[in-house]
């Protein structure tokens, strides 16, 4: 699911990986609206809101919602810088953004639940620190997948739906392996991005800040599943070479 790069990656692969981390967007992007009233798994929003403050001369304004611009866009650059400076196959590049993410939520969660005290500049640096784990997210999802899983906001993907939608309309499109894969890809960050978000209202309700351990949760779901694979992998490696040496030892 991390590991595989490109043309490496099966339906499966991208499958999991999108329906997981869209599940986790899912749950930070329904949070932060519930508790911040702003959106922080996109920049679309945050870039209306600046052409309007510019436009009203709100200039402390401006410099928030840049800076929060700003951090979405590092969070996808950090993210790829560390999995081109790395083995793109390696797990632990590919691991490394996911725990810096953790490291984010969890870094908002426990602040919220035992420190905030409901100022403006402490949902500033928090919904900041958001968009950062959230870029970090779709910049590994991206880059890994040849820029097929994007996990993070759903306009781009609602488009692609429509337009897949379309083309079933016709037979050959219909039958085309490539096209109903992506679809299925599509249809499977839909629904867990959906369902990430209903999942987190519900459980905010009762914990409240300590949703975003739940997250984090989620998100060490991916890590660990992945570094199990690898155990089970090397370990199936392993036997083959043993049964091989055993054979050629008759």
């Amino acid at each position: 699911m991390l590991r595989k790069f490109d043309n490496n990656r099966t339906l499966k692969d991208n499958i999991q990986l999108g329906a997981l981390s869209a599940f986790s967007a899912g749950m930070v992007n329904v949070t932060s609206v519930i508790i911040f009233f702003a959106f922080t798994s996109n920049v679309t929003g945050h870039y209306a809101i600046l052409a309007e403050e510019i436009a009203k001369g709100n200039w402390n304004e401006v410099m928030v919602v840049m800076t929060w611009i700003f951090l979405f866009f590092m969070g996808n650059f950090v993210s790829n810088q560390i999995i081109i400076n790395f083995d793109r196959n390696s797990y632990v590049a590919h691991a490394l953004p996911l725990l810096l993410e953790i490291l984010c939520l969890f870094s908002v969660g426990t602040y919220g639940a035992f420190f905030y005290a409901e100022s403006l500049w402490e949902t500033e640096v928090m919904v900041g620190l958001m968009l950062f784990a959230m870029g970090l997210q779709n910049g590994l999802t991206a880059s890994i997948s040849n820029f097929s899983v994007k996990t993070t906001h759903l306009t781009g993907l609602t488009t692609d739906v429509g337009i897949l939608a379309s083309m079933y309309t016709k037979r050959r499109y219909r039958e085309n392996p490539h096209l109903v894969a992506k679809g299925k890809i599509l249809l499977s960050i839909v629904a867990s991005y959906l369902s990430g978000g209903i999942i987190a209202g519900i459980i905010y309700l009762k914990i409240e800040f300590l949703v975003f351990y739940v997250v984090c949760g989620v998100i060490m779901v991916i890590i660990g599943y992945e570094y199990y694979k690898l155990k089970i992998n090397k370990l199936m490696r392993s036997q083959r070479r043993i049964l091989r040496t055993q054979y050629n030892n008759l």
